[in-house]
């Protein structure tokens, strides 16, 4: 098992949270995510069918970004529509 930490941009609430917890939940190999809003930090608990580039990548494609990365602003409109999708998840 490996343990990926990894920072991000744009994780601003519970909303954004619930929907990078859910979507990193159902994929194959991660065992457990938790994530830190207030430093918007995110552990991965995964095996090795799954790298830690693969994570980001889907990060990535919700709108949050590894930290010191583009952050474009499609990635921010991107992370706006996580959020209220996990806001509604609530």
């Amino acid at each position: 098992m490996e343990t990926s930490n990894i920072i991000v941009e744009n994780l601003k609430c519970g909303g954004c949270a619930n929907t990078i917890k859910n979507r990193l939940q159902s994929l194959m190999g991660v065992f457990s995510v938790e994530v830190d809003k207030e430093n918007s930090a995110i552990k991965i608990d995964h095996n090795h069918s799954i790298s830690r580039n693969e994570i980001i990548v889907q990060l990535e494609k919700l709108g949050y970004p590894e930290e010191n990365t583009d952050n474009s602003i499609v990635l921010k409109a991107k992370s706006y529509l996580s959020c209220a999708i996990g806001r509604m998840s609530d």
